[in-house]
């Protein structure tokens, strides 16, 4: 009986320690998870400092060059090629030959132009002199006689009045002699007013219209004489001959093309958004896709009046002038634009990840002791990867977002990882 007593009570020992074992390790998993709770609170995030820089504004596009002072010269009438004096590429003189195209049909048009032009301006000297020579004498000398019959007539109508007062003419002689003076007077008049004034208004517009015609034809004419023996206007370098000799060209075509390019202007295709931010005297950087690691530097010449449709873009052109001292930047080639609208230096910069937006007002999250503070800021110039920012003080931290993915917020507990 008394073993048996004791059996019972080992028993409850075992089972009493076994529930002391089992408490134990409940308060063990209560006070880990609650550890594990509150390191939990810290949101790790990822973070930056706030740091003085150098900061740029640019917009990026591309652009096409173009020579500043540019010859070409087309071919004025369908002619066959004689000659080409130079080649592509080659440095030319002012006045330095060219090319020569066959000029047999330029020197009979100028031939029969010139001859127009003769024929008008004699036609309009005889119209001013009031005929040609011949015809002037011979006018003077019938008005010598019509004033003599004039005379003769009034002498005779004189001396039949005269008679008639006597009783010795009757009153149709008297009409007879007034008729033949009257005659007389209207033929001196009637060549008079030829001697003066031979030619109608309509008759001297028409001589002047030929002339006027004849001086065109002729300037035409020369033109095109001209036109058959290119020279250059100016010094440059021959950037485009598609022409050779013997080849046959047609009224239009392109003959040749001369410029000067040590300094050359590229036309950029500035989208619609980026438009409000030109100005004329902005920098540019040029770079060149054949030529990797070289920059042309130059300025804004003239920001955009219109917006077009280029492809799938609506894009004004802006003009930007390029020193090219070298020329190794060609005429016509595509080049990639960067303009800079902005530089600041010596200011505190953020990646603009951490710049946010409320009603149009930017803030941070500064991180300080441990906590997230929402934070004001005033922000200036930006680009794709940074913004300037003031209120803040230098080497700060700020949070870009957090790891986990949880939205940031004012007063949790951050952990920042750089």
């Amino acid at each position: 009986m008394a073993q048996r007593t004791n059996n019972g009570h080992a028993g409850l020992l075992t089972r009493y320690r076994g529930w002391l074992v089992a408490l134990a390790l409940i308060v063990g998993v209560v006070l880990l998870a609650a550890f594990v709770s509150l390191r939990g609170s810290d949101i790790p995030v990822r973070a930056t400092t706030v740091v003085r820089g150098t900061i740029r504004a640019t917009i990026s596009t591309n652009g096409k060059v173009e020579p500043v002072q540019n010859f070409e010269a087309h071919a004025l009438a369908p002619a066959s090629v004689r000659r080409v004096l130079v080649h592509e590429g080659d440095h030319v003189k002012p006045g330095q030959p060219l090319l020569q195209l066959d000029d047999s049909d330029a020197r009979a048009q100028a031939a029969k132009a010139l001859a127009q032009l003769r024929s008008a301006e004699s036609a309009l000297e005889a119209i001013k002199g009031g005929g040609s020579r011949e015809e002037v004498l011979t006018t003077q000398a019938e008005l010598v006689r019509a004033r003599t019959d004039r005379d003769v007539a009034r002498r005779n109508l004189d001396a039949m009045r005269r008679l008639e007062k006597k009783g010795d003419a009757s009153k149709g002689e008297i009409n007879d002699a007034e008729n033949q003076l009257q005659r007389a007077e209207s033929q001196v008049n009637l060549l008079e007013q030829k001697l003066k004034d031979r030619y109608s208004t309509s008759e001297v517009g028409k001589v002047q219209a030929q002339e006027t015609e004849g001086k065109a034809a002729y300037a035409a004419a020369e033109d095109m004489l001209r036109n058959s023996n290119i020279r250059a206007p100016r010094a440059g370098i021959v950037y485009s001959l598609p022409v050779r000799e013997g080849a046959f060209v047609n009224t239009g075509d392109l003959l040749i093309q001369v410029a000067d390019t040590s300094s050359v202007q590229v036309r950029a295709f500035v989208d619609e958004p980026d438009i409000g931010r030109l100005s004329p005297g902005e920098r540019v950087e040029i770079t060149w896709d054949a030529l990797p690691g070289r920059i042309w530097r130059g300025n804004v010449k003239g920001v955009p009046v219109a917006v077009q449709l280029v492809g799938t873009r609506n894009v004004g052109q802006v003009t930007c002038a390029v020193d090219n001292h070298d020329m190794k930047l060609l005429p016509n080639v595509n080049v990639n634009v960067t303009i800079v609208t902005g530089e600041h230096r010596n200011v505190l910069t953020l990646p603009r990840e951490a710049v946010h937006q409320d009603g149009g007002k930017p803030y941070v999250f500064q991180i300080v002791d441990g906590v997230l503070r929402r934070q004001a800021v005033s922000v200036g110039i930006s680009n794709l990867t940074l913004a300037e920012v003031s209120g803040l003080p230098e080497n700060s931290q700020v949070a870009l977002g957090a790891l986990n993915g949880q939205p940031l917020a004012g007063g949790l507990a951050a952990r920042p990882v750089q």
